[in-house]
């Protein structure tokens, strides 16, 4: 349950404490709104020259024509399909390198793991979509290679019918997992050690072995922590541009709705790095109007994970 002030401040130091607290905590719904209303005046005349349902889920892009076509649709699954991977990669190994670090690890090592992992973290995603472009790509393709050849008879959605297994939204996902995992472990880390330690010896007491209590006891307490770590992630991934870009072959024209070893992708903010430096103005506003699509989903996601954190803590009360 939220706490509230009792009574106002009284002192001159607490008034102007409060104040810079109260202002500090509006400016960012301020600077929220003033970024989507300057991204929505320069990108309106995009939305009224192709229509917001066809710019959005549309499936062309060429600014030679008369008038000009500019749609995202692949560009819009394809950031939505890529960070979901991302995630769904990242939050075991995330969780894991948490557990490791606060339960299982001698001091001194997990001392050192976490300043490793905290230095993972603040590597610049240039510097981590070199690292995929010239190191990893290749290694990613054999293991795209071995999933195809051994499991897309079961799994149609590994099938491949390019020849090649080069820049494919698995790839990319890949990438992003390496880039978000930190992230992730590091808030992880932070809510595991808050948990009282007596609540863990207490389940292992009862007869609870080290799997049981990290799933019934360790998760739905930090529960909450963890998913807004997830959420931090998720935004990460969902606007990563220098890293796609490098690693993934932006394709207009077609969805690729599930097959994601086929070298065929969207992100929307690797879009804007591609075309923006060349963009003619009336691509520049199509380009902003992307923006403002990849900012709209972001509010919807961090809306929507808000809620679910809500229903799955009902203690906690507005």
């Amino acid at each position: 349950m939220k706490r509230k002030l009792l009574s106002k401040p009284n002192r001159v130091e607490d008034k102007i404490f409060f104040a810079v607290s109260k202002a500090a905590g509006y400016s960012s719904f301020v600077i929220i709104g003033m970024i989507l209303i300057f991204l929505s005046i320069r990108a309106w005349p995009a939305f009224e020259s192709q229509g917001v349902i066809d710019f959005t889920f549309g499936t062309f892009w060429d600014n030679s024509l008369t008038p000009p076509v500019f749609h995202i649709g692949p560009m819009v699954w394809g950031s939505l399909l890529i960070a979901t991977l991302a995630v769904t990669m990242a939050v075991p190994m995330a969780i894991s390198i948490a557990y490791f670090i606060e339960f299982l690890a001698p001091k001194f090592i997990a001392k050192i793991a976490t300043v490793i992992v905290d230095l993972l973290a603040a590597i610049p995603s240039v510097v981590i979509g070199l690292w995929g472009l010239g190191i990893f790509s290749p290694v990613g393709a054999g293991w795209a290679q071995m999933l195809n050849e051994s499991l897309s008879g079961i799994f149609p959605f590994l099938s491949n019918s390019a020849g090649t297994f080069l820049r494919s939204p698995f790839i990319a996902a890949v990438v992003l997992a390496v880039m978000i995992v930190p992230l992730i472990s590091s808030v992880t880390r932070e809510m595991f050690s808050q948990i009282d330690d007596e609540l863990i010896k207490g389940a292992l007491a009862l007869g609870g072995t080290r799997e049981s209590v990290l799933r019934r006891v360790i998760l739905p307490t930090s529960a909450g922590g963890i998913l807004g770590g997830v959420l931090l992630a998720l935004g990460r991934a969902m606007g990563e541009t220098v890293a796609i870009f490098f690693v993934l072959n932006l394709t207009y024209d077609r969805y690729n709705f599930f097959n994601f070893l086929e070298p065929v992708g969207g992100n929307i903010a690797s879009l804007i790095l591609a075309k923006f430096g060349e963009a003619a103005p009336i691509e520049v506003e199509a380009l902003l109007a992307a923006g403002v699509v990849l900012f709209v989903i972001t509010l919807i996601i961090n809306a929507l994970a808000s809620y679910i954190v809500q229903k799955a803590q009902p203690w906690r009360k507005d």
